[in-house]
């Protein structure tokens, strides 16, 4: 499992970000305060405040496509 964080701050990034997930085959979580959501349903994440930085939590030993492939969405 790995975790980071990332900020999606409009219409059209949480699209993206979402097509992104569909491609992966594991599953991945987004966590927002105490809410958490299938990182693969955009219904899901528009439920989460967007102005809040989002973790994600990708269910594999290597993350390292997702995060490439979520390069410009990274949190600080």
């Amino acid at each position: 499992m790995e975790k980071f964080s990332i900020r999606l701050k409009q219409i059209a990034d949480v699209q993206e970000f979402a097509k992104i997930a569909t491609a992966m085959p594991y599953s991945i979580d987004l966590h927002s305060g105490r809410y958490i959501v299938d990182g693969k349903s955009i219904m899901g994440i528009f439920s989460l405040d967007l102005a809040q930085k989002i973790e994600i939590v990708a269910h594999t030993d290597d993350a390292s496509e997702l995060k490439s492939a979520l390069s410009k969405f990274l949190a600080e």
